[in-house]
Formats: C-alpha cells, structure tokens, sequence
C-alpha cells in the first residue's frame, strides 16, 4: 500500500464528534422517564386517560410512518421518536378530550410540525406543543373542560367540568389586585395554606394529564440530569425565571411551581433536542425566555396558562441564539502563563 493511501484525508462536516449513545437509546430514555408520568395519570384521571394516551401514541407512530412511507422515505418508527410526541402530546391533553381531536392533534404534531420541515432534528417548533396549540385553537372548549381526578362514571359518562382552574386565581383580580395564597385556598375550599400545598402537589387537581403528576416529574427530571439525557440549565433557568416574574407580580412563588405544566414544561419540552440552543449559554436565555413570557402570560394574558406559548415562541428565536451565542468545536481556551500577566519573561 502506498504512503499516501495509508494517510487518507477525510473532508466532512462538522462537528466531528461521536458518542456511545445513539439517537434510539436517548429516546428510549425519554420514553422510560415518560411512562411512569403517564401511569401517575392514569392513576389519578382512570381509563378515560388510558385511551387518551394510547390513541396519541399509536396515531403518532402511524401517521409518521404512513408519511414517510408515501414520500419514498425510510420508515424509522424505531427511532421511538413518534412515540415520545405521542407521549408528549397526550400529557398535555385534557383526560376527557374526544379521540378524534387527539388523534387530529397527534397529524398536525408528526406530519406539519415535524416531517414537513424535515422529519427528526429539522423541525423548529416542538411538535407536540404544536399538535397542542393546533387543538387549542381549533377546539378550544374540549382543551378546556377538565375532569376531577378520580371523578367515578355515572351512567356511563366520566364527570367534567368546565370551570376557573387555579391559574385563572393567579390573575389580578379588579381593584383588588392578585390574591393571597390565603384566599385562594378559602375560595377553592381547602382548610389552610399547607393543604393547598399539599393537594396540588399529589396532583389531585383538575388538568391536563401529565402536568398534575408532580412527585414523579420532580424524580423523573433529577434521573435525566444525572444521567445527562438532558441539560440542567434550561429547565433551572425557566423556573427562576417564572418565580421571580410572578413573585414581583405578587403570585405565591410556590403556586406557581404547583399549577399548570410549568414543572413538566421545564422537564420535558424546554430540554427538546432539537428546537432547543445547542451551546450551555443559549440554553440559559432560552429557558430564563420561556419561564419570562409564560408567567407573564398568566399574570396578565387572556390565556390562564402561557407554558405552551413561550416554548414555541422561543424555538423562533432558537436559530438567532445558535448564532450570537456559539460554540467553537475544537478550540481550547490558552493556557495563561502566570509570569507574564504579572509582566515577568
């Protein structure tokens, strides 16, 4: 063999940088994290929210490979991809929700938020948020009619309710201004401040699916971050950023974190690989963004919840922080020598 066909040259793009975990272990890992924050909400909303679940993931896995399958692309429902939008996409969803309008959802996530832009790490916008805001917009009296945790059937219809949610208590209230946390918890019937607490936190409250199971997306998030399935600093970012907002507004710091799928939003959506920064430092602004523009959402917006609004429109402004905060693969920061910062040779 020639000395130049054993020194071959490879030209390609970067970043040249490999590792053990392939895309199908990390979605696995997502999705093993997501299964026991679908079980605590089958647990607390019953079979209503099984099918719900279901008709999500499978409608997901089957709409994606049936696209691609007519575009003359790779079917890669292996990927588990489809699955965790499914997985995603139902933990939003009201529990009582119609299976028609989940599986219309579960379309518009797969096929025009993720395969139109280019299926898997093209899409800008997260697609279950945004089969979520399509179904919010569309339908936006079955998004907000919600079911009591273990609400029992009477004539073969699970009890719903469409009625103010805690948020809706997070608002300035006329003259008045917002409530206290004292308030609020005599006006929704509960004892004291500590029980108030304490119910919002088993989740035994009325809500979307996921975002009620609180104990088991606290435990989930701190397994993803140890075993670096996501980063820290976007989920971390947000929060501080929703409390201090909401806490200069006059809103408990602690009901912020109960209600709404602010806890599950830091978790699962701010930390999506592919509409998220790409460097630790875009990933502070972005989550610190999202947690801003969500709590001023529901101090002052027409909307009770703005989780869902900020994400998305910060995966817009994505591409722009991927591109004034950067990452230099493969340079090393100088080594500084002592002796000549302090002028010596």
């Amino acid at each position: 063999m020639a000395e130049s066909d054993r020194n071959e040259i490879y030209i390609s793009p970067g970043p040249h940088y490999s590792a053990a975990r392939t895309t199908q272990k990390i979605m696995l890992s997502v999705v093993f994290s997501l299964l026991p924050v679908a079980a605590y909400g089958i647990f607390l909303f019953g079979f209503q929210a099984l099918v719900t679940i279901f008709v999500s993931v499978v409608s997901c896995v089957c709409f994606e490979s049936l696209f691609r399958l007519l575009t003359g692309q790779k079917v890669r429902a292996g990927d588990f991809s489809a699955v965790i939008t499914g997985l995603l996409l139902a933990m939003t969803l009201p529990p009582s929700i119609p299976v028609w309008m989940t599986a219309l959802g579960a379309f518009f996530a797969v096929v025009v938020a993720k395969e139109f832009f280019g299926g898997l790490g093209a899409n800008v916008f997260n697609p279950a948020l945004s089969g979520r805001a399509f179904l919010l917009v569309s339908f936006s009296s079955a998004m907000t009619t919600w079911t009591a945790p273990f609400s029992s059937a009477r004539d073969g219809a699970v009890d719903a309710v469409s009625q103010a949610t805690m948020l809706s208590f997070l608002k300035p209230a006329g003259e008045s201004g917002i409530l206290s946390t004292a308030e609020i918890a005599a006006k929704n019937g509960f004892n004291s401040v500590s029980d108030l607490y304490f119910t919002y936190f088993i989740g035994k409250r009325a809500g979307c699916i996921g975002e009620s199971a609180i104990p088991v997306i606290i435990i989930m998030g701190i397994v993803l971050i140890a075993f670096k399935v996501i980063d820290w600093r976007a989920p971390l970012s947000m929060l501080v950023a929703a409390v201090a907002v909401t806490w200069i507004a006059g809103v408990d710091p602690v009901l912020t974190l109960l209600s709404g799928g602010l806890l599950f939003g830091s978790v699962f959506m701010v930390t999506d690989y592919a509409t998220t920064p790409q460097t630790p430092g875009g990933r502070i602004v972005f989550g610190a963004g999202c947690g801003i523009i969500a709590s001023l959402i529901r101090v002052f917006g027409g909307y009770p919840e703005g989780v869902m609004f900020s994400i998305l429109i910060m995966n817009a402004v994505v591409p722009f922080l991927n591109k004034i905060i950067v990452k230099k693969y493969g340079w090393v920061p100088p080594v500084k020598n002592k002796e000549t910062d302090r002028g010596g040779k």
